[in-house]
């Protein structure tokens, strides 16, 4: 009878343990957010290329990125771009593993002293591309990359080429949607 008693105790402790491990991974994910805007409301006019905007890009802040991370990637794109499809508006790589911020507004450049390199957006450029939907409300998403390695440096790094390079090195990755509609 007490072997039996010890043993359900020993159960329902595990068990406990276990729950609470699980609550507390739950809370560890991987995630991208921004002081700007939350995860399917408007982005802000500040961060648009209109005439209500000054094109810079949005403060963006991760937590939780995966053990093993060697440096980190970020493309943002418009999903809903009529007749061309995807258009990238932001390229950047090889951000440092501990790095888990960007402050607002990114200048516009190839790389930075902390080794991070801006790619080259749908529109040709090293920079960010804020949003300036032809009509209608489109959805930009900005995604994080944890990768496993570093990237090789090229300052004409598209997000197609980017994509293709990372394929094997990706450890995690999180997003953050925003809206923008044409005013």
């Amino acid at each position: 009878m007490k072997k039996t008693i010890l043993f359900a105790l020993l159960i329902i402790i595990l068990c406990n343990h276990i729950g609470a491990k699980t609550k507390e991974s739950m809370n560890m994910e991987f995630r991208l957010l921004s002081k700007a805007f939350k995860n399917g409301e408007s982005i802000p006019d500040l961060y648009s290329n209109t005439r209500l905007g000054k094109n810079i890009s949005p403060p963006l802040n991760w937590e939780n990125p995966p053990d093993q991370t060697k440096c980190f990637a970020i493309i943002a794109e418009d999903v809903d771009a009529p007749i061309v499809g995807i258009i990238s508006h932001w390229i950047l790589y090889n951000i440092p593993s501990e790095k888990r911020e960007l402050k607002e507004g990114v200048p516009q450049q190839d790389s930075f002293p902390d080794g991070t390199i801006q790619g080259k957006n749908f529109f040709n450029r090293n920079a960010y591309m804020g949003p300036s939907p032809p009509f209608g409300t489109h959805r930009y998403y900005f995604k994080i990359y944890a990768l496993d390695t570093k990237m090789k440096l090229d300052p004409k790094m598209t997000r197609k080429k980017l994509l293709k390079a990372m394929e094997q090195h990706i450890l995690g990755q999180a997003q953050l949607m925003g809206l923008y509609s044409k005013k």
